[in-house]
């Protein structure tokens, strides 16, 4: 079925860029939580074998940061057996200091981001000091992701790196290629089997809308406030179908249209990706040192002509990795996603122009989850997987090729690049999945939620803007706010218009009598 889409292409950056602090947001003061505990559970009626997960106690303890406290709460593995094998999602709290309106709840995209992480390391940043004061801001690990019961698929960088970076026999774009490609897919499919089990098979979003619910009645709260971005906007719009009555305060940033396939959805999010880049481009040829010169048009094609040439070169990094051309495109589309990263776009095109393939290691690592160290995360398997488990590229009766001409077709300049480490991969490997698709719902009205928030940014390049429009008009109560400008995502990032109307709806639960096209 026709299910949902990518939210963005690489878990938000997993919260690297994806708003965690590294100087795209404004600093807000105020530090640690002090509010009291709590009361226990909300003791709602649930069914006799759910009981004992809604009714549980948790055990919070301090982690490492300050005001930071953090627990973990224990669900089914598989929601349609809850007597049977149960797993732990580890969740982070802020308390507000005072007497809170209650717990946010809050994902940073993906799928694979970190909200653990998100508020652990972030939680100055990642909202505005009023509602820091309001609410006990609470991030959680979705099943599968890093500090929860994790998806594993290889355990040595060595591989990992293979997998990510490794080059070809045979050139891109070709039969050779991909069976090459086919062949690595299924040895990856088969070392995620072994490595995660049974959990493999139960990362969709309905199943984590459920842990979701369950983390909002233990925290003692009868509705749910959320805030998602990217993919925790489909988390979001997943948890107002399944429990519409239970929505409080919804925000979603980033929006996520759930009813478009996926090879669509990424035909989409490139143009979305080229569009970003012809406004960078744009910018960067009123400054001095801009690597490109002459029109705008002419200069996007001498990236395209940069990504048509770079595999011949083989430039190597100072480790020994050979870059190629996916891996640029990579290494472009992270800094893509904030105009604040554009003087780094310019430095990668004047390294690269040097033969110098260490900068664009540098992004594409970023991206990748990868340090000196090996992977930080497991987020670009958690994406994959969870792509795999509720996606319809395994299905919808695409050739891999055509699906390229597709993508290239929406995206003359970046989109075949990208493709081959993104689309083609997943095409790869979910046509080769272990486990069956989720069945999950197929519209997505939440007939009977409170109003929902839904923000989209007129030039966002991962989560374009129509998707926001879509799922504005799809929810029954949802609502939309317009944000003219660039990036991805953008509550929280100083704009004013914005962040006043987010924190009036999140805090005295105000909703805008128009669309305030901020």
């Amino acid at each position: 079925m026709t299910t949902r889409r990518l939210g963005a292409l690489a878990v938000v950056l997993a919260a690297a860029l994806a708003l965690s602090g590294c100087g795209i947001l404004p600093f807000f003061p105020g530090g640690g939580g002090g509010g009291g505990d709590r009361p226990g559970p909300t003791g709602e009626d649930v069914a006799a074998e759910l009981e004992q997960y809604y009714t549980q106690d948790v055990a919070w303890s301090g982690c490492g940061a300050s005001g930071i406290d953090c627990a973990e709460f224990t669900v089914p593995l598989d929601w349609d057996d809850p007597a049977g094998d149960t797993i732990q999602i580890a969740v982070a709290r802020h308390k507000a200091k005072g007497t809170p309106l209650g717990s946010l709840l809050i994902n940073p995209g993906g799928p694979g981001g970190s909200g653990y992480d998100f508020v652990h390391d972030s939680v100055n940043y990642i909202v505005s000091s009023q509602v820091l004061a309001k609410y006990d801001i609470i991030g959680f690990d979705p099943r599968g992701v890093n500090h929860s019961s994790p998806v594993a698929c290889y355990t040595d960088s060595a591989d990992q790196d293979e997998w990510l970076y490794g080059t070809y026999s045979s050139a891109y774009g070709t039969q050779g290629w991909y069976d090459e490609l086919t062949g690595r897919a299924k040895d990856w499919a088969a070392a995620c089997e072994q490595n995660t089990g049974a959990l493999l098979g139960h990362l969709d979003a309905a199943s984590v809308a459920r842990d979701m619910d369950v983390i909002r009645a233990v925290l003692g709260d009868t509705e749910l406030h959320y805030l998602g971005y990217s993919y925790g906007t489909y988390l979001g719009t997943m948890y107002a179908e399944l429990f519409p009555k239970k929505v409080g305060r919804m925000v979603l940033d980033g929006a996520v249209d759930p009813t478009v396939g996926d090879l669509d959805a990424l035909a989409t999010q490139m143009a979305g990706f080229d569009s970003g880049l012809r406004a960078y481009m744009e910018w960067c040829l009123q400054q001095s040192g801009c690597p490109f010169g002459g029109s705008v048009d002419a200069s996007l094609q001498s990236v395209r002509q940069m990504l048509d040439t770079v595999d011949a070169r083989r430039f190597t990094a100072s480790d020994g990795r050979v870059l190629d051309s996916a891996t640029v495109a990579t290494g472009i589309i992270f800094t893509l996603y904030s105009e604040s990263y554009w003087p780094e776009l310019s430095t990668l095109f004047t390294q690269l122009r040097k033969g110098d393939a260490d900068t664009v290691f540098v992004y594409a690592d970023a991206y990748n989850g990868r340090d000196p160290g090996g992977y930080a995360d497991n987020s670009m398997d958690i994406y994959t997987a969870v792509t795999c488990d509720e996606g319809t590229l395994a299905d919808d009766g695409v050739d891999v090729f055509a699906g390229l001409e597709r993508i290239d077709a929406a995206a003359p300049i970046l989109g075949r690049y990208a493709a081959y480490d993104d689309y083609a991969v997943l095409k790869a490997v979910c046509t080769n999945w272990p486990v069956p698709t989720a069945k999950l719902p197929d519209s997505f009205t939440a007939a009977g939620a409170a109003p929902i928030m839904v923000i989209g940014t007129t030039n966002d390049p991962a989560t374009p803007y129509a998707n926001a429009q879509s799922l504005a008009k799809q929810l029954s109560s949802g609502f939309l706010v317009t944000y003219n400008g660039e990036g991805h995502t953008i509550y929280a990032q100083g704009v004013a218009c914005i962040d006043d109307t987010v924190d009036a709806y999140l805090i005295s639960g105000k909703v805008p009598s128009a669309d305030p096209k901020c």
